[in-house]
């Protein structure tokens, strides 16, 4: 079996950086009380000529810049979106046009904020195979454009952008054993509406936005991930105190804690993507991975724990050595 590794990581967002001021302007809230429930000061917003396969592209693009690394051999793209610039074409297949990418596979997946954690996943397995020995993944969303800005309660959660990262092929083993899972039955929780008016049985809106059900979503992921963090450190042969850092779905910041609090991992040593981007969905974890990176917090050899979750309701996660 090969092993498989992180190489290199980028990021991009929209140049439009929105402060918590603005929904003042059109909801009834403040700067108070956003901060003081769900931890957002800044996310950015997409502008009308910007959309996911852009930021993709950018992201990729400040990989390369960053680590010096050539993509003309990636055999296959992976990326992670509820919002695509359409349904098909795939976010992929757009990537490996505008890199000029001539010799990569291409694949969306759609598992909202677990998506990029699956993407890790399954470039793992492929990379495990022997079928492919060089692989992007990237989460990218531009959710401000399936936001639903008349709702107080989750208008202003969401933010725009994309990170990714190089996976290949290894005799270091990077990225280690792997947890996944759904709770499907919670899927009138957190949808965003398509061709049928229902779900199992049960109408919904649909208005092609985000709703969602923050109470109950809130309290299956604390649930869920105070369950799977001692699980997936245990698969790969661990204690939760040997975990260098935790970087979870950053979904809310009160969210993180609520799971450190019940797992009694050190909430100093999770990193968040949500202060300053807000919730951006498949694009979080590796925000959030990039600026612990950038930041220098995490150091070659750490142990990091990777943990998504959301819409399905479905999770996953991994263990990577950095």
């Amino acid at each position: 079996m090969t092993n498989a590794r992180i190489t290199a990581i980028g990021m991009s967002v929209p140049e439009n950086a929105v402060d918590n001021k603005y929904f003042e302007n059109i909801i009834d809230t403040t700067d108070e009380w956003i901060v003081s429930r769900t931890g957002i000061r800044t996310r950015y917003h997409a502008g009308p000529d910007v959309f996911t396969s852009d930021l993709c592209v950018n992201a990729c693009r400040d990989l390369t810049s960053r680590y010096q690394v050539a993509l003309d051999d990636v055999d296959m793209i992976i990326v992670s979106t509820v919002t695509p610039d359409q349904p098909m074409p795939s976010m992929a297949c757009r990537v490996q046009y505008k890199l000029d990418l001539k010799f990569a596979g291409a694949i969306d997946v759609y598992a909202a904020c677990a998506g990029f954690s699956y993407g890790i996943v399954m470039a793992k397995g492929l990379i495990a195979a022997g079928t492919h020995r060089k692989v992007l993944v990237i989460g990218a969303e531009t959710l401000s454009r399936i936001t639903d800005f008349t709702d107080r309660t989750s208008c202003m959660l969401f933010g725009d952008g994309a990170g990714a990262v190089l996976i290949e092929a290894s005799e270091e083993n990077g990225i280690g054993a792997c947890v996944t899972g759904a709770n499907g039955e919670g899927g009138i929780d957190l949808y965003l509406s398509g061709f049928a008016d229902q779900i199992d049985g049960q109408p919904i809106t649909t208005s092609r936005k985000i709703v969602q059900n923050g109470r109950k979503v809130f309290k299956w992921a604390v649930t869920k991930m105070s369950e799977q963090m001692p699980v997936l450190a245990e698969k790969n042969g661990l204690s939760l105190d040997q975990i260098d850092w935790f970087v979870p779905h950053s979904a809310n910041l009160r969210i993180i804690e609520a799971i450190c609090n019940e797992t009694g991992f050190p909430f100093e040593k999770t990193l968040e993507s949500i202060v300053n981007f807000g919730n951006t969905s498949s694009a979080s974890i590796p925000l959030a991975l990039y600026s612990g990176v950038q930041s220098g917090k995490v150091k070659r050899g750490d142990r990091i724990m990777l943990l998504g979750f959301g819409g399905g309701l479905a999770y996953a996660g991994t263990v990577i050595t950095w």
